[in-house]
C-alpha cells in the first residue's frame, strides 16, 4: 500500500520519540487516525475539549522534557486549541498542533467550517505554515517540530483533510528534531564585569526564576559565596525551594513580606532565569543586574546595571571562580530569619478543629502536601489554588508543580492533571482544582474515567471566584457576579462512574484524603472550604488600604454588614 502525507507525518513524529497525540476526531483528521490506526505505534488520547488537549501536551513536554503533540479538526475544533496552546508557548513548552483544515479545494470559498487558522494561531506560535502539496512532505513535519523545540514553543501544522490522504512515498528521516544542548555563557568581559559588580555589592539578594532548572546545587554556591538570601519566582519554587538555606520566601501577589523585604532592601539584585513580571516589586535604588538565556528579556520589566545572556548553570558555574567570598551575612540572616517567622506565622493559619466549618483552604492544602507522596505532580489552577500551592505544597527536588503561571487561564489544573498522568504513569499525580475552574472544562473528568487515569481532583469548593472576589474588595468594588451555585462535585463524579468523597467538616479531611490517595484510581474530594479567606499580597498599598475601606463602607450601606462579620471570624478566629 502506497504512503499517505498522513502517514509521513505519523513516522516522522514516531522518529522524534512521539508516543501519543492529544485531541478529538473529526472528518478532517480521518486520514490521521487512520495512519494512526495501522500504525499501532502511536496512541491517541481523545479528550472531551480540545483545549484539554493542548493543556496535556504541554504538561507531557514539561514533564518528559520533548516534544509533545496534540490536534483538532477543521474550524472550531482547532480553535479551541488556541487557549492550552497560548499558555505552552508562553511557558515555553515544545508542543506541535496539528490544526486540520477544510479541502484545499474549498479554501476562500466560505466554506462549511472555514477559519484562517495561519493567521489565527500566528501570535501563539514561532511557526505555523500549510501543506498544500505532498513535495513539502515530510520536511514541513520536521521543520515544525524543529522549530518548537529551537524555540521552546508552539508550532502549527495546517493539514487540509484531502491534502493528508494523498499519495507520497518519500523516506522519512531517522532523526527528524535535533535536541541539541549546547553551553551558553557569557563572554569573559560580561563576566568579568558582573562579577565585579557582585564582589562590590554589600547586600546582594538573588531573584531566580524557572531557568534556574538544573542548576541548584550551582546557585547555592553563589549564595554562600555572597551571602545573599535567595527570593524566588512562582516558576521556580519547584526547582529551588527544597535544601536551601538561604531562602527568603517568594514574592509578587502571592508572595511574602520577607522575600518582598529581601529584595527593597538590596542595594545589589541578581536576577537569574526569571522574567518576572510585576513591576512594583522591584527594588528603585538598588544595581539590578540579570542573567537569561533570551536576550529580549533583558531590562524589559525593569531598568538593568548591566544583562547579560546564558543559561543560568553554564553562566554561575563560569561565575563562581570570579567570586570573592563576603564574610558578613546580616543581610543573609535577617532575611532569612523574617522567611522563617512567616513560615511559622503560614503554619498557624492551618489548622482545622473538628466541628469549625467551613474548612480552612491553608489546612486542606498542607494536607495534601504532608500525605502526597515524595515524588508527586501537582497541577493548580489559577486563583486561590495557585496561592495556596505557592505557600504550602512543599517542593523537596523529586516533586513537580504545573500550572498556568504565565498565561493566567481559569481551567488548567484538570487537563494539566491528565497529561502528567499519561506521560509519567508511576507518578501520583493530584489537580488542585478551583470550584470556577474545574466546572469550565468538567466534562473531562470523563477522559479521567475512560483512560483510566488515577488522577486525585482535590476541588476548593467555596462556591465563588473567590481571588477575582478579593481583587474586587482590594479596589474597593462590592463584588459582583463572583458567586457560584456549585455542586457536590464527589457526587457528580459518583455519577460518572468514579470516586467521589464529599468532606465538610476538619475532622474529616485527613481520612477521606487519605482513602483517596490510597484508591486506585481516579478520584474526587470536594472539600466545602471558605469563601471568605484573606490572602493578602506582602506589600499593602494605600490604594489597596483605602479600596478595602471604601468596600466595607460600601458593603454596609448595600445591607451586606453580614460579610464584615464573616470575614472577621474567618481571619481572626482560627
Amino acid at each position: 500500500m502506497a504512503k499517505t502525507i498522513a502517514d509521513l507525518l505519523i513516522d516522522s513524529l514516531l522518529n522524534a520519540g512521539v508516543k501519543r497525540i492529544y485531541g478529538i476526531v473529526g472528518d478532517s483528521l480521518n486520514a490521521v487516525l487512520d495512519s494512526i490506526r495501522r500504525s499501532g505505534r502511536i496512541e491517541w488520547v481523545g479528550v472531551r475539549h480540545e483545549e484539554v488537549a493542548a493543556f496535556a501536551a504541554g504538561a507531557e513536554a514539561t514533564l518528559n522534557n520533548s516534544i509533545a503533540v496534540c490536534a483538532g479538526s477543521s474550524g472550531p475544533g482547532n480553535l479551541h486549541l488556541i487557549n492550552g496552546l497560548y499558555d505552552c508557548n508562553r511557558s515555553r513548552v515544545p508542543v506541535l498542533a496539528i490544526a486540520a483544515h477544510i479541502p484545499s479545494s474549498e479554501i476562500g470559498s466560505e466554506y462549511f467550517q472555514q477559519t484562517r487558522p495561519e493567521l489565527i494561531f500566528k501570535d501563539c506560535a514561532h511557526f505555523i505554515e500549510t501543506v498544500q502539496r505532498p513535495e513539502q512532505m515530510p520536511l514541513m513535519v520536521n521543520m515544525a517540530m524543529q522549530q518548537a523545540v529551537a524555540n521552546q514553543g508552539v508550532s502549527v501544522l495546517v493539514l487540509p483533510g484531502d491534502v493528508a490522504g494523498l499519495d507520497d512515498n518519500v523516506a522519512v528521516p531517522q532523526v527528524p528534531v535535533h535536541f541539541a544542548k549546547p553551553v551558553v555563557k557569557p563572554s569573559e568581559e560580561d563576566l568579568t564585569q558582573l562579577a565585579s559588580y557582585l564582589n562590590d555589592g554589600k547586600k546582594v539578594t538573588l531573584l531566580c526564576g524557572a531557568g534556574c532548572q538544573g542548576a541548584h546545587d550551582e546557585i547555592m554556591e553563589l549564595c554562600n559565596k555572597l551571602k545573599s538570601p535567595m527570593v524566588v519566582a512562582l516558576r521556580g519554587k519547584e526547582f529551588l525551594e527544597y535544601d536551601n538555606p538561604y531562602f527568603a520566601g517568594l514574592t509578587g501577589l502571592i508572595g511574602y513580606s520577607s522575600g518582598y523585604d529581601a529584595m527593597m532592601e538590596c542595594d545589589t539584585l541578581l536576577m537569574l532565569g526569571t522574567d518576572f513580571p510585576y513591576r512594583q516589586f522591584y527594588p528603585k535604588n538598588a544595581k539590578v543586574l540579570q542573567v537569561d538565556i533570551r536576550s529580549e528579556h533583558l531590562g524589559r520589566r525593569t531598568p538593568l546595571t548591566l544583562g547579560v545572556v546564558g543559561d543560568v548553570k553554564d553562566t554561575v558555574e563560569a561565575l563562581l571562580p570570579m567570586i570573592q567570598e563576603k564574610d558578613n551575612s546580616k543581610h543573609l540572616e535577617k532575611h532569612v530569619k523574617a522567611y522563617q517567622k512567616v513560615r511559622e506565622d503560614l503554619d498557624e493559619l492551618a489548622v482545622g478543629k473538628p466541628g469549625r466549618k467551613p474548612i480552612h483552604p491553608q489546612y486542606l492544602t498542607k494536607l495534601v502536601s504532608d500525605l502526597a507522596d515524595e515524588d508527586a505532580i501537582f497541577t493548580c489552577d489559577v486563583g486561590t489554588p495557585t496561592l495556596w500551592a505557592a505557600r504550602y505544597v512543599q517542593m523537596n527536588g523529586k516533586r513537580r508543580l504545573l500550572g498556568s503561571f504565565n498565561h493566567g487561564t481559569m481551567a488548567n489544573a484538570l487537563p494539566q492533571a491528565i497529561g502528567a498522568a499519561v506521560a509519567q504513569p508511576g507518578k501520583q499525580v493530584v489537580s488542585l482544582s478551583g470550584d470556577g475552574g474545574l466546572s469550565m472544562l468538567m466534562g473531562d473528568m470523563l477522559t479521567l474515567r475512560q483512560h483510566k487515569l488515577p488522577v486525585k481532583v482535590v476541588v476548593f469548593n467555596n462556591t465563588a471566584l473567590s481571588f477575582v472576589e478579593l481583587e474586587m474588595k482590594a479596589a474597593g468594588y462590592p463584588e459582583t457576579g463572583t458567586g457560584l451555585d456549585s455542586p457536590n462535585y464527589a457526587a457528580i463524579a459518583e455519577a460518572m462512574g468514579m470516586k467521589g468523597i464529599r468532606v465538610e467538616d476538619p475532622a474529616d479531611l485527613e481520612g477521606a484524603l487519605r482513602e483517596s490517595f490510597e484508591h486506585d484510581g481516579p478520584a474526587v474530594i470536594d472539600v466545602a472550604v471558605n469563601r471568605q479567606e484573606l490572602s493578602l499580597p506582602p506589600k499593602i498599598t494605600y490604594e489597596q488600604a483605602h479600596g478595602f475601606t471604601l468596600w466595607m463602607l460600601k458593603a454596609v450601606l448595600n445591607g451586606r454588614a453580614n460579610e464584615l462579620i464573616d470575614l472577621a471570624k474567618t481571619n481572626l478566629i482560627r
